[in-house]
């Protein structure tokens, strides 16, 4: 199975949103199935076979996440992140200010 350390080596090369598919074919080769990143904290659960968890423990201070989201305007915002754009602590506060719990 993996471990954090792999995972943690593996996001390290991520610079902007244009490297993430990148990182998401690397993970699935290290046996990662599955994940949940949450935007309050940065914490992370990536899952694998058989009931495999490895957690990321929290990375910032709680954010506070909108209660309501505003799926057109993430959508755009998503874009530019995709596009390298932003780096990853603007793309987090901006899932916060949408309304995006979690992916």
């Amino acid at each position: 199975m993996f471990t954090v350390e792999q995972i943690n080596a593996a996001h390290s090369k991520v610079k902007s949103g244009a490297d993430f598919p990148a990182y998401i074919k690397e993970i699935k080769s290290l046996g990662v199935t599955h994940y949940e990143a949450y935007v309050t904290d940065g914490h992370i659960d990536y899952h694998g076979a058989n009931d495999f968890t490895a957690k990321v423990p929290v990375k910032y201070d709680p954010l506070v996440i909108a209660e309501t989201s505003n799926a057109e305007k993430f959508k755009t915002e998503l874009k530019a992140h995709q596009q390298g754009k932003t780096d990853f602590l603007t793309f987090i506060k901006m899932c916060a200010t949408f309304g995006i719990e979690k992916w």
